[in-house]
């Protein structure tokens, strides 16, 4: 990691996945076609959670799970991403 750069902070892990989470299940589902959705993410002690709750209409061709699954992987990726840029300085 480069000197000059500090790590991210939690807070900024913690909304640079939840935004990468939303934004996923928001790219797959029109917001008024979803029942629910809950994304929760902590990150403490540089360990990162993120669940992934999603209930769309019963008349959905897409699967949930997977849309869910999907997003806590574009939220754990998104913060991989930051932590690079961090390392090398951008």
């Amino acid at each position: 990691m480069s000197a000059d750069r500090p790590e991210p902070t939690d807070e900024a892990v913690v909304e640079t996945a939840s935004d990468a989470a939303e934004g996923l299940v928001l790219d797959r589902y029109r917001q008024s076609q979803l029942r629910d959705f809950d994304v929760t993410v902590t990150f403490e002690d540089g360990v990162l959670g993120v669940d992934v709750y999603v209930n769309p209409p019963a008349d959905s061709d897409v699967d949930a799970e997977r849309v869910a699954d999907e997003a806590a992987r574009a939220a754990r990726d998104a913060v991989d991403d930051l932590f690079a840029a961090a390392d090398d300085g951008e």
